[in-house]
């Protein structure tokens, strides 16, 4: 199930031996020029001037307000003494990266609440020069001196990041909130969907940087004849009921060799497979594709048939590393479920043994979950992979009440499949690793933060048509689309990042709405297949205008697929989306009556893991609760989006806790170095670049998420 390597690709990686590959895939030169450092996605920078024995002297150099409140993703990049980078609603801007003056801004447009950006490309090409980022479902090219748009790439300075994903796509929400990755004059974009029934195919996709052209396309859900096809139902490519597989959390490329490393997403509907049974290629993969030609290379299957949303959550790590003293070009790949899996960049040939280990069957009508899962055994894994009741948090007020819901839950390790009754996800949705990514340094060893937050989600029969007919138009609407995020109470889940509606017309207008609904906002997709007099019914249920005649949390009785009514057979019912017979009951952390983690800590982890052995150099609780802390409760840990960086004078910057710390220690050891309080949050990665013989570290503060106050600023940092 995981690789297959033609003769041709063979011949391919002997040729590929006889070239050089000196050359260093980090930041250099001062500079931080792509996003995470480099095409290698290493975090890496090779400055030294902030070192152990004066980190403690960094002082604010200057501070940036984007005047623009809100989650700021984005891992800036500087080049040439200019840093670029995304304000909390995606308009790009440059500024001088020695003091934080404004260059040029884009103008704020109506349309920018669309989702967070985690950043964006410089591309040069001799005195051609080039920003790319992106804005709802289009792929801009702006002129890097100016700010303005480069009216020659696509249609008047855009292309449409739907142009290679087929006729299904439409009028289904596409966006991007990760860069692309840039292999010559080729840039590849990953993809933001949705994951439910409306998700559109998630084929990978490159374009021309000159002409904003689709270049090559790369189907990850196969056509008849194409590899991987029969791991699917017959015409599932029709994106009828089952879309998605796509990259959403970003590429590494090796630019010696050509090729292109793509993590790919779940199948959708994400937490039921009952319309996708097989182990459904080229879902939840490591790809490794030819970067000119999108030609596949090799690839292996991370996870199954998934139904727990265990698609890869950041881009692999390029690193050399030394086994039985031969240096081996690899790629790291980590997971949500708390696994790093390495590989043989060329051959795909796995450096430590894999192991296909029997998993949990589903107890779900209709699902059929994958008997084996694959696990690597090295490096072990830096997610904690049991839960007992013995790991029931001991400072909770509400001990026994958790032990009690646990008990009633379904829990067999990672890969327990969703129940009627709930089932606990350990670890959790958010991982494991997450988005923020891995930092490496060129001794192959790999520094990431883990979460330690169990969620608690059941799966139950969704509504049928009969019972959609007895609703208001806006009530079937929020019941087909929003009561997975936003419960049948619209009470929603705030400590698991979806807010309550209850009184949201008090807080926001209804062109607000509106616009929100049709754009999304953050962790919320768009819903761009929803017609205008359907927008207008679903603001009013949310206004309280409409009464909720039935209410999903009210309905008895199972749901029969199929099911038609008199009424919705005269066409009464809200046009929605294909359904499935299952619906899940949101996207719930397991947490107590305080909103702390129901698990013992630590609740978050800094680990340090050595490639060429598999063994860990140092492992670490990271992040804290204040509370706890001035009760005398040790270093807990917590949650922390965003990731490490990592300099050539030991050093490893990291932010991400909802504690508005900054931290640094030594990356030989895990020992804190030197911390401060930013004025927000910083749910993204630093970065760190010199201009005029001055290192600098830079991070973007914007708050927001885990109910953190909202930030607007990006902070500079060097010393005096």
């Amino acid at each position: 199930m995981n690789k297959l390597l033609a003769s041709s690709v063979i011949l391919f990686s002997i040729v590929l031996v006889s070239l050089s590959f000196n050359k260093k895939e980090t930041a250099s030169d001062g500079d931080w020029p792509e996003y995470l450092g480099g095409p290698d996605r290493n975090h890496y920078s090779n400055l030294n001037q902030i070192k152990a024995s004066n980190v403690n002297q960094l002082k604010v150099a200057w501070e940036y307000h984007t005047l623009d409140s809100g989650q700021i993703q984005c891992n800036p990049i500087i080049v040439n003494g200019v840093l670029y980078g995304m304000t909390p609603s995606t308009s790009p801007f440059a500024i001088d990266a020695a003091t934080g003056q404004e260059k040029w801004r884009k103008a704020k447009s109506p349309d920018d609440r669309l989702s967070s950006s985690r950043g964006l490309v410089y591309w040069q090409s001799g005195n051609d020069k080039r920003i790319l980022y992106t804005k709802g479902p289009w792929l801009y090219a702006l002129n890097v001196e100016t700010g303005e748009p480069i009216l020659s790439f696509g249609d008047s300075g855009r292309a449409s990041l739907k142009a290679g994903l087929g006729a299904t796509a439409k009028d289904k929400m596409v966006i991007s909130n990760t860069p692309g990755t840039v292999y010559q004059d080729f840039i590849i974009m990953p993809l933001r969907v949705s994951e439910g029934t409306d998700a559109p195919l998630g084929h990978i996709q490159a374009f021309n940087i000159r002409t904003g052209k689709l270049a090559w396309v790369f189907h990850t859900i196969p056509l008849p004849g194409e590899y991987g096809y029969e791991t699917w139902p017959k015409d599932v490519y029709k994106n009828t009921k089952v879309g998605a597989a796509n990259n959403w959390s970003g590429m590494s490329v090796d630019r010696n060799r050509g090729i292109l490393f793509v993590p790919t997403g779940s199948a959708a509907f994400d937490f039921y497979g009952g319309d996708r049974k097989g182990t459904n290629l080229f879902a939840n993969c490591l790809l490794a594709l030819d970067a000119k030609t999108g030609k596949r290379i090799w690839h292996y299957q991370l996870v199954h048939h998934d139904i727990l949303d265990r698609d890869p959550p950041a881009p692999p790590n390029l690193v050399t590393i030394t086994r039985n003293g031969k240096k081996i070009d690899a790629v790291a790949q980590v997971t949500k479920q708390g696994n790093v899996f390495v590989f043989d960049r060329v051959t795909g040939v796995p450096i430590y043994p894999i192991e296909e280990r029997p998993v949990p069957a589903s107890d779900v009508p209709d699902e059929k979950a994958w008997a084996t899962q694959p696990f690597p055994t090295k490096p072990a894994p830096y997610a904690r992979q049991t839960l007992t009741e013995a790991d029931i948090n001991p400072y909770s007020e509400s001990h026994d009440s958790l032990v009690t819901l646990f008990r009633k839950s379904r829990y067999e390790g990672p890969f327990t499949p969703l129940s009627k009754r709930g089932s606990i996800i350990f670890p959790g949705l958010d991982g494991g690793a997450e988005w923020g990514g891995t930092a490496a340094d060129p001794d192959g060893i790999l520094y990431l933060n883990s979460n330690e937050m169990a969620w608690l989600i059941a799966v139950g029969e969704t509504a049928s048509e009969a019972q959609l007919a007895g609703m208001s138009s806006g009530n079937r609407l929020y019941t087909t689309n929003c009561i997975s995020c936003h419960g049948s109470e619209r009470k929603g889940n705030p400590a698991s990042g979806y807010p309550s509606l209850i009184g949201i017309g008090s807080k926001r207008s209804r062109d607000y709405i509106n616009n929100m609904i049709t754009h999304g906002k953050g962790m919320m997709p768009g819903f761009p297949k929803l017609d205008a007099k359907q927008k207008q019914a679903l603001v009013g249920f949310l206004l309280g205008e409409e009464r909720a005649e039935i209410g999903l949390a009210k309905m008895q009785g199972p749901v029969k697929k199929g099911t038609k009514s008199k009424t919705a057979a005269k066409g009464n019912v809200a046009k929605a989306a294909p359904s499935y017979s299952y619906r899940i009951s949101g996207y719930s952390k397991f947490l107590d009556r305080n909103g702390l983690p129901a698990v013992s800590p630590p609740w978050g982890t800094l680990n340090a893991i050595d490639l060429n052995t598999g063994e860990y150099v140092w492992k670490i609780p990271y992040g804290e609760y204040p509370e706890l802390t001035a009760k005398g409760i040790p270093q807990t840990g917590s949650e922390s989006y965003g990731g490490p960086i990592v300099t050539a004078s030991g050093l490893l910057f990291i932010a991400g806790t909802k504690d508005k710390k900054f931290r640094v220690y030594d990356k030989k050891n895990g020992k804190l170095l030197w911390e401060t309080t930013l004025p927000a949050a910083a749910f993204a990665t630093p970065s760190t670049y010199e201009v005029n013989g001055k290192q600098y570290v830079v991070i973007a503060c914007g708050g927001t998420k885990l109910g953190a106050q909202a930030g607007d600023s990006y902070v500079a940092f060097a010393l005096p």
